[in-house]
């Protein structure tokens, strides 16, 4: 048995006109899946599959809720991110596998799918672009290397979301500026 085999639907000798599969997703299946975006989670499914009328034509419904564990795009320390899902997957029985659009057509002679990339994509597209620890949450050696090597002072933003205290000093250790620093605003100056 495969490491997928579970989430495979039988389409083509479907005996119903609708049925519902439920399962739950692990970090082992995140490991499985082998993509870098999420690296870990706990995700609920619940997966309704529908008969169209024609009897060659699949409408499935995915609703997922759970968190998953995605790198923080500051520290890299893995950090958790809620996700909701509400998507849904078209098929239809066909001569080979191909994407027609919103279609995904698979071979009436093997007459089965396997959601698994499926749902494993659709949990990826929810994970907000950005992702970031709250203010304060981040790794906090990572977080002052990453001060140390800054474009600007502390007088331009808050850097406390990134686990820099307010009262740290970000120039060099000498207390002044680095003078290069001073040639490239001039730069600046004359736009």
């Amino acid at each position: 048995m495969g490491k997928f085999d579970k989430y495979k639907v039988e389409l083509k000798n479907m005996q119903v006109m609708a049925c519902t599969k439920e399962f739950f997703l692990d970090s082992q299946f995140f490991i499985d899946i082998d993509a870098p975006e999420v690296t870990k989670g706990r995700v609920s499914v619940t997966m309704d599959v529908k008969k169209l009328i024609g009897g060659d034509a699949f409408e499935i419904k995915f609703g997922m809720s759970g968190v998953v564990q995605v790198p923080c795009d500051r520290c890299l320390d893995d950090m958790d991110v809620d996700v909701v899902v509400s998507d849904k997957l078209m098929v239809k029985l066909g001569d080979e596998y191909a994407e027609d659009g919103d279609w995904v057509i698979i071979p009436e002679d093997e007459g089965e799918i396997n959601v698994a990339w499926f749902m494993y994509e659709f949990i990826a597209l929810a994970v907000p672009m950005k992702h970031v620890h709250p203010s304060g949450k981040c790794n906090k050696a990572m977080a002052g290397k990453l001060s140390k090597h800054l474009s600007f002072s502390a007088d331009d933003g808050d850097m406390t979301g990134i686990g820099v205290e307010e009262d740290e000093d970000l120039e060099n250790p000498s207390g002044t500026p680095d003078p290069r620093w001073n040639e490239l605003k001039k730069i600046l100056d004359n736009n």
